[in-house]
Formats: C-alpha cells, sequence, structure tokens
C-alpha cells in the first residue's frame, strides 16, 4: 500500500461501480478511509463489498445527490463513521446521446440536476464543514472535454458539465483562502460496463469513437483513478482550479490526421 492518503477520509459520489468505484478503490488503496454514496442501495453493496475485499476500510450512504437535504444527512452519517472528510470527489453523473430535439424535459432535467446541482449541493456541503472546522481540504470534479467543446448527442450533459467547469473555477477561488483546492478531470471514453452499454452499444459507434481517440483506445478505469490520486495528495499541493485532460488525444485538433498518415506511408514506400 502506498501511505499517500494515510489519514484521509473520501467520499465518493456514484461510487459503488464503474469511474467512481476505481476512484474509490485507488484512493482507498493509498491508504484514505472511503465513503462511497449512490441512490441505489445495490450498488452499494457490490461496492463496499469490492472495496473492503482490498483491506480498505470503507462505509456506504444512500443519498440522491440532487436532493440537498438527503446530501447533508448522508454527510452527517459518513463523518459520525470516519471523521471530517477531507475528500470529495464529485462522480455521479447521468448521460445518454439523443438529438437535442428529441430529448425531453425530464430527461434534460434529470441530468442536469444529477451532474450541476448535485456536484454543488455536495461541493457546498463539504466546503461549509471545512471552512467551520478550519480543515484544509481536496474537491475533484469529474467532468468531459466536451464541456468547453460541446458534443452532438450529449446536450444535456454538455450543457451540465459546462457549469460545473465554471463551478471548479469559482470554488477555487473562493475557497482557496481556506485551504480548499477544487479541480476537475475531464476523462475521456473509459471502458466501463454502463458506458459500454449506454454510449457505444453499437459496434460501428464504438469503431467511430476509437478512431476519433488518436491513442487508439478507450480509457481505463485506473488510469484515471491514479490521476484523481495525484490530485488530490500533497504532491499537487499548489495545483487548484485547473481541469486535467485524460482522453487519449480526443479533444486535440486532429481532423487532417488520416491524410499525414498517408503521407507518411507515400513518404515511405
Amino acid at each position: 500500500m502506498n501511505p499517500d492518503l494515510q489519514g484521509r477520509v473520501a467520499l465518493v459520489t456514484g461510487g459503488g461501480t464503474g469511474l467512481g468505484l476505481g476512484i474509490a478503490t485507488e484512493l482507498g488503496l493509498a491508504g484514505a478511509k472511503i465513503a462511497i454514496a449512490s441512490r441505489k442501495e445495490t450498488n452499494l453493496d457490490k461496492g463496499l463489498t469490492h472495496l473492503r475485499s482490498q483491506n480498505i476500510e470503507a462505509f456506504a450512504v444512500k443519498a440522491d445527490v440532487r436532493d440537498a437535504d438527503e446530501v447533508a444527512k448522508a454527510i452527517d452519517s459518513a463523518e459520525a463513521h470516519f471523521g471530517v472528510i477531507d475528500i470529495l470527489i464529485n462522480n455521479a453523473a447521468g448521460n445518454f446521446v439523443v438529438p437535442a430535439e428529441r430529448l425531453s424535459p425530464h430527461g434534460w432535467t434529470s441530468v442536469v440536476e444529477t451532474v450541476l446541482n448535485g456536484t454543488f449541493f455536495c461541493s457546498r456541503e463539504i466546503g461549509r464543514r471545512l471552512i467551520q472546522q478550519r480543515h484544509p481540504g481536496s474537491i475533484i470534479n469529474i467532468i468531459a472535454a466536451y464541456a468547453w467543446t460541446g458534443g452532438a448527442g450529449t446536450v444535456h450533459s454538455a450543457s451540465a458539465k459546462a457549469g460545473v467547469l465554471a463551478m471548479t473555477k469559482t470554488l477555487a477561488v473562493e475557497w482557496a483562502q481556506f485551504g480548499i483546492r477544487v479541480n476537475a478531470i475531464a476523462p475521456g471514453p473509459v471502458e466501463t460496463e454502463g458506458a459500454s452499454r449506454q454510449l457505444w452499444a453499437d459496434p460501428n459507434e464504438r469503431e467511430q469513437l476509437l478512431a476519433d481517440i488518436p491513442l487508439r483506445r478507450f480509457g481505463r478505469v485506473e488510469e484515471i483513478a491514479q490521476v484523481v490520486q495525484f490530485l488530490v495528495s500533497d504532491r499537487a499541493g499548489f495545483i487548484t482550479g485547473t481541469t486535467l485532460t485524460a482522453d487519449g488525444g480526443e479533444s486535440l485538433p486532429h481532423a487532417r490526421l488520416d491524410a499525414v498518415n498517408k503521407l507518411r506511408k507515400t513518404s515511405l514506400s
């Protein structure tokens, strides 16, 4: 075990499955005590079983991040169990691909409330407590590169994550004086069960996505989790208000890459 985060307590929203569980595991293996939050008991049970199988001190709290009162009660419960939460990972999200004109009001509201409102409610609750106790901390918001580029088929998620990007910078400025660092990570496509089912279930869509990533592969959960671990650690103590992109180069301009590769092959023949 790398004791990088020994003595720290982390809350990971959406921490029972997928990327959230991967992040929770990485932070736990680095020495942190872990609280995971989810709306679904089954996800919490599975996540807790996994974390404890890795000898990680873990606790689960049921909460819908869209409800500020539920968030406060969940944090009360986690702090009663572990003490002050000094790391928050805002990972809870919702997304599905849909043309904007077909997106229902409910679909829009559901995603925006989870991503934007949920991130604020959790950040506000943790921030208030850390400020009152004069305790430093670190908040990481999981966003995506389409927060600044836009993304066809994801108007709900892109709009919400753009708000989280602005929130990250704003809170970083406001809370720096209290020793609270606020950063974001923008993962590209990461291979998880949920993403595979909801975002690239069609083999042709999957191939198209891969073609748009210069590294020609999806990210791995552990790769993103290791970036999170770095940003919440003291090694990143002078970093705040920053978004670290880990997307295999997907968000970089690469429209002429195929033409360049053809030229490269011609020149080598």
